[in-house]
């Protein structure tokens, strides 16, 4: 048994006695916290991000900075839900088998103009879908239901039976009254909330300005994706899939390259990346190797230590640090457990960064699909593939969900959380899951 080995036995067995004690190493002092009590500790640095205005056609994605409220009733006027006669419901009550009444067509209203005339008793006016009722009309009769006539270059539209007032018309502010809220501050702006903003005649946004996130990869071992592979190396996935979970999550990254096992390049780097963006995310170099640079950088007392292990797997070795206001946030190299990292810790402080009201994955509960067994005594976040059968919705683990292991990233719509005690799980178990963004696959 290598030291190395010897060190995390030791240590699984210290915390498989008591979830809660508190782990430190000789080198990197580790404290164990659970992943709420680490969100918690990054949540009141994620600081809100000033607002700023954009055109409502680029708005998609963005987050509300401020409530908006409807500035006129919604729809501003009373209007016909379909084509037909706008008349008065009185003049139809003699309406009836074998009687027909007919009423003088005096006005054509499609949509978007208005009436040139008022209906008074007697009269009617044919009316399009969207148009705006005439005065004195109280109910539309729709097309199917009457029959014409053309008498002396005179149109008459015949009515078979009465006729109950409203029908067909959708009064104004139906949907909204002036001043109603319509959309609180932090919603993310979709495409409803878009046509929403538009029907109201709002042009421009006010949105919170997207966090600019720097993004470095550490490790000598690292290839760009271009390079062919060469003994000992390996490509740099991961800061690919950062950039793309970071666009996601509604952020602007900014790819800083990787940095070789180098503590006083890494801490230029570093500390110029602080000064310059929002957020700084690293990955890879904080195990507990000789080699792993972020783990002594983060250790450095220039700055605030946030956590340095957390209570999970993969990714316990997730690390967070403050330095002059700015968060640190150092993630696994391996890509299992620096994609879960994201989901629980950086993707929570873009959102808050953005004022987004739920900042966090979505809880929900499934139906475990197959047999699970629990690896070791910490919460384990497993990446699984999501599946509505009859209504159902079930939950299937990722065949290999090792730390170090890549492609089942893509197969993944959710992480299912296992508690450190549950024991062995059976298909047809209850279990929580965290609901990845995106739809679901199966």
């Amino acid at each position: 048994m290598t030291n190395r080995e010897h060190h995390n036995k030791e240590y699984n067995n210290e915390y498989s006695r008591d979830n809660n004690k508190e782990y430190s190493s000789d080198k990197f002092q580790r404290s164990v916290l659970q992943v709420a009590e680490a969100q918690g500790r990054l949540k009141p640095y994620a600081a809100l991000l000033a607002p700023e205005a954009v055109p409502l056609h680029l708005s998609s994605g963005r987050y509300l900075a401020e409530s908006a409220h409807a500035p006129h009733p919604f729809p501003a006027f009373d209007r016909s839900s379909m084509d037909g006669f706008a008349v008065i419901a009185a003049d139809t009550l003699a309406a009836g088998d074998p009687d027909t009444v007919w009423l003088e067509v005096i006005d054509v209203i499609p949509c978007g103009a208005v009436a040139s005339r008022e209906i008074t008793a007697g009269t009617a006016a044919r009316i399009m879908t969207g148009a705006q009722i005439p005065g004195g009309a109280d109910t539309v009769i729709m097309m199917e239901a009457t029959e014409s006539r053309i008498e002396g270059g005179v149109t008459y539209v015949g009515i078979c039976k009465p006729q109950e007032r409203g029908q067909h018309i959708t009064p104004c502010g139906l949907e909204l009254r002036a001043g109603d809220p319509v959309l609180p501050e932090g919603t993310l702006i979709g495409a409803g909330e878009i046509a929403v903003l538009a029907a109201l005649g709002v042009p421009e946004v006010p949105v919170r300005r997207r966090p600019k996130v720097a993004v470095f990869a550490t490790g000598t071992e690292l290839l760009e994706v271009d390079e062919p592979l060469v003994p000992g190396k390996i490509r740099n996935s991961n800061s690919p899939m950062l950039e793309a979970l970071i666009r996601e999550a509604g952020g602007e990254p900014v790819m800083l390259g990787a940095i070789i096992d180098d503590l006083e390049l890494a801490r230029s780097k570093v500390h110029m990346a602080l000064e310059s963006y929002d957020l700084v995310i690293t990955t890879g170099g904080v195990s507990v190797g000789d080699y792993d640079i972020m783990g002594d950088l983060v250790r450095e007392q220039s700055g605030e230590m946030l956590f340095n292990k957390i209570a999970m797997r993969p990714g316990s070795v997730t690390t967070a640090a403050v330095r002059g206001g700015s968060i640190l946030l150092a993630l696994s190299g391996n890509p299992g457990a620096c994609f879960v990292g994201f989901q629980l810790f950086a993707r929570p402080v873009i959102g808050l960064m953005q004022g987004a009201v739920q900042p966090y994955l979505p809880e929900w509960t499934a139906v475990l699909g197959v047999n699970y067994k629990r690896a070791n005594s910490f919460t384990r976040y497993v990446r699984a593939r999501l599946e509505i059968r009859e209504a159902v919705l079930y939950v299937y683990p990722a065949a290999v969900d090792e730390s170090s292991v890549t492609v089942t990233i893509k197969d993944s719509d959710c992480l299912i959380i296992i508690p450190p005690d549950s024991g062995q799980l059976s298909a047809g178990d209850k279990v929580t899951v965290l609901k990845l963004p995106g739809e679901i696959r199966g």
